[in-house]
């Protein structure tokens, strides 16, 4: 079934493609000048061209075809991985890498890369858009992820993330001091209503999320600190650290202008994942190192 979307312009004398690429989350620009010219974009219930104007208030209409499986291309990518047994890999991802395949950005995915390395030893419960993949990281968050090889591990994996029963820790870097030495965020997020890429602290719409922080250190201007999630909410740590009034360094999306480090992309490193193994019942636990460019940034802040 197709999904639309309904959005009333805020802006005046702007692209469509261009202001629907802002707006909308996980869509590329490319594929919005595809969906334009496959007439599934109307302002004001008429055709539009990619470069057409908008205006204040204009009414655009967005029509999501249905998903379909992308015909995806496995890919000799570099991958680390830093355990496997029969039934789960753990991954260590890049920052940069995108995990799976999705309209306008179908390679280069840590997808891609797994196929060309396992082929068809991956679960395919979540669909071949996403094999053997049962949670995901940011694109530029980089560290531990879990994959499930065996479609057992992937009904037990699964049932551990959606009963919070998977421990994970992450390292960031913010913006400020923090005086605290420890603290909570206990804050529900749901999509931002002005900005579809974005997700906010959100009393009407959100659903509960709920991050615990510790200091690790402070510098001039700057803390380390790592974060337990209890939720696993869309950019949670992000969007929650942003309530508090410290940004991450590098996340341009949530900082709203260009990085005054010019770093790319947050400063977030998934260091920690512990849970039951669905298959041994034994309590496993994987951590990965921060990675160079972190590591060469924090020294260059003492």
């Amino acid at each position: 079934m197709n999904k639309s979307i309904e959005i009333i312009c805020d802006s005046n004398s702007v692209r469509v493609d261009s202001y629907l690429s802002k707006k909308l989350d996980s869509i590329s620009r490319t594929y919005i000048k595809q969906l334009i010219s496959e007439g599934n974009i109307l302002v004001n219930n008429k055709l539009v061209k990619p470069n057409q104007r908008l205006k204040i208030n204009d009414k655009i209409t967005v029509v999501l075809p249905e998903a379909k499986d992308i015909d995806i291309k496995a890919q000799d990518l570099p991958i680390d991985i830093i355990y496997e047994d029969n039934d789960i890999l753990i991954v260590n991802k890049k920052k940069g890498m995108v995990v799976h395949p999705a309209p306008g950005n179908p390679d280069g995915t840590l997808v891609n890369a797994l196929l060309y390395y396992y082929k068809d030893g991956l679960s395919t419960i979540n669909g071949k858009n996403r094999p053997g993949i049962v949670h995901r990281i940011d694109k530029d968050t980089s560290g531990v992820l879990v994959v499930a090889k065996s479609d057992i591990a992937f009904r037990g994996l699964s049932n551990l993330f959606k009963e919070h029963d998977i421990k994970r820790e992450y390292i960031a870097l913010v913006y400020g001091v923090i005086s605290e030495n420890a603290g909570s965020i206990n804050a529900p997020i749901g999509r931002d209503p002005k900005y579809r890429k974005k997700m906010a602290v959100n009393t009407k719409n959100g659903k509960r999320a709920f991050t615990k922080f510790e200091v690790l250190k402070r510098y001039n201007g700057y803390t380390l600190i790592k974060a337990t999630l209890e939720t696993g909410r869309t950019h949670q740590i992000r969007v929650h650290m942003k309530y508090i009034g410290h940004t991450l360094v590098g996340d341009e999306l949530y900082q709203n202008k260009k990085d005054r480090n010019n770093i790319k992309g947050q400063m977030l490193h998934a260091e920690y994942l512990g849970f039951v193994h669905p298959i041994t019942k034994e309590f496993v636990e994987f951590r990965t190192e921060l990675p160079k460019y972190f590591k060469s940034f924090l020294e260059s802040l003492k």
